[in-house]
């Protein structure tokens, strides 16, 4: 994917583009996205790696998604409902409200072999 680290034009574009910086272990760019006193420690998410990202629905100033990822040998899911605000013509992070989700056995599993997660990595 393209992303524009420069100014993205929209909240949901912010928020692929703040994925794509965890995943690159970019904390330059999730600092500097966030109206949150946030520092992004890298040693934070040395053992993560994050698989998928699945965008639910993005209205007006609030994008909800899912992000999946692995740490030590287990898949976990991040589902929130993030809020934006434009400041001086950037959009910003300011917060969120996690979700309590968990994966579903039959769901394709996110560590992208298309079998079932039952039979893939919830083992």
């Amino acid at each position: 994917m393209n992303f524009n680290y420069k100014n993205p034009s929209s909240p949901e574009q912010l928020m692929r583009n703040r994925y794509e910086a965890f995943v690159n272990k970019d904390g330059d760019y999730l600092n500097k996205t966030t109206t949150l006193t946030y520092i992004y420690d890298e040693r934070n998410y040395e053992n993560t790696e994050w698989l998928k990202l699945d965008v639910i629905s993005s209205k007006d100033n609030s994008v909800e998604f899912k992000a999946y990822y692995r740490e030590n040998n287990l898949i976990y899911l991040l589902h929130e409902k993030s809020n934006f605000t434009q400041i001086d013509g950037m959009w910003k992070y300011a917060g969120g409200e996690l979700f309590n989700s968990k994966i579903e056995r039959n769901e394709s599993c996110p560590c992208g072999r298309g079998k079932k997660f039952k039979k893939c990595c919830s083992k």
